[in-house]
């Protein structure tokens, strides 16, 4: 996982679509679903780290 597309796709493999029209919301929201898969035992301790990497990235973009 290195984009943020790459999120929208494991999101959207639990049927998890996120789009708020502004972007920095839409990058919260996704830390915020990405939390709860991962705290439901949903998606690897793996694929929440590199989730929440390039969430941080994205947010220090911005």
């Amino acid at each position: 996982m290195e984009t943020l597309i790459d999120i929208q796709k494991l999101l959207k493999q639990f049927g998890i679509f996120v789009y708020i029209g502004n972007r920095q919301s839409d990058i919260i929201m996704m830390e915020h679903e990405i939390r709860e898969l991962y705290e439901n035992g949903l998606i690897s301790i793996e694929e929440f780290q590199r989730a929440l990497l390039v969430l941080n990235a994205e947010k220090n973009n911005n």
